[in-house]
């Protein structure tokens, strides 16, 4: 068993401010994106300045997006309660479903704003998204919040706040699968030019692949538990991104062949 390392989720205080590393790891996920981002810029024909709005649009669709997927599937009673609740972001509360659906919605209006079609920016953008998702993770952990399930593995983790017994810590889990596995494969993938479509395909199988393998060892919701034939909410939103992530593939490949022989 391994000891939890308690950081102070708090980085930095001065006075009444204080910047969470939660904060931060989010922060520095759009940076990163943005700077690699900026570097395959011209693979889709935008400028530098364009990249700084197409951040905007995607953070703003990961932050409302996130809040609202986070209210809808996994606290609904809670907003039917107390709807101002949905506005008090601070109090926490974000779902990776609900966040990439407000990005698909901010993918479409930026593509339509700048006459670019909407699968080939979202070609563009998934490789640099498991960027977020693994640091976000690494902030989970530091919060000491979404532990595993308990286990007896060498490496397992007592949490505070969660028991006596050791947890496997899926967070760390996450931040390998969805964040540097994820993006290793999205980056060599997207090297070369691709049908449009394709890398999208792929990001939804994988990631939804990589999700609904790693619930196995996450903490169900307590107040959901496990649902349909013992899946979790992760595990259930995570079906249909594999299948659509499947079908875009087939679309996008079978779309290529067509044109070839026409």
């Amino acid at each position: 068993m391994l000891i939890y390392p308690e950081i102070d989720p708090v980085a930095i205080s001065l006075g009444p401010l204080q910047v969470h590393w939660y904060g931060l790891t989010y922060l520095v996920g759009f940076l990163a994106a943005w700077w690699l981002a900026r570097s395959r810029a011209q693979q889709i024909g935008l400028t530098k300045d364009q990249i700084g709005d197409l951040l905007f649009y995607s953070a703003v669709g990961v932050i409302l997006g996130g809040r609202l997927g986070y209210a809808l599937f996994y606290h609904f009673d809670r907003v039917l309660a107390d709807p101002l609740w949905l506005l008090r972001v601070w109090e926490g509360g974000m779902a990776f479903h609900g966040g990439f659906l407000g990005v698909v919605l901010a993918v479409w209006l930026f593509a339509r704003k700048h006459k670019i079609h909407w699968l080939q920016l979202g070609d563009f953008i998934a490789p640099f998204t498991p960027i977020g998702l693994g640091l976000g993770r690494l902030g989970n952990f530091i919060n000491g919040e979404l532990w595993g399930r308990a286990s007896d593995v060498p490496w397992a983790m007592v949490f505070p706040g969660a028991g006596p017994d050791p947890r496997h810590p899926s967070q760390l889990y996450q931040f390998a699968l969805e964040g540097v596995v994820l993006f290793a494969l999205l980056w060599w993938f997207s090297r070369h030019p691709r049908p449009a479509g394709s890398v999208s395909g792929l990001f939804l199988m994988g990631y939804g692949v990589l999700r609904f393998m790693v619930e196995f060892t996450r903490e169900p919701d307590a107040h959901l538990g496990l649902l349909l034939s013992g899946l979790s909410m992760g595990q259930l939103l995570s079906l249909p991104m594999i299948l659509a992530g499947a079908l875009l593939m087939r679309l996008a490949y079978r779309n290529q062949k067509a044109a070839k022989t026409a």
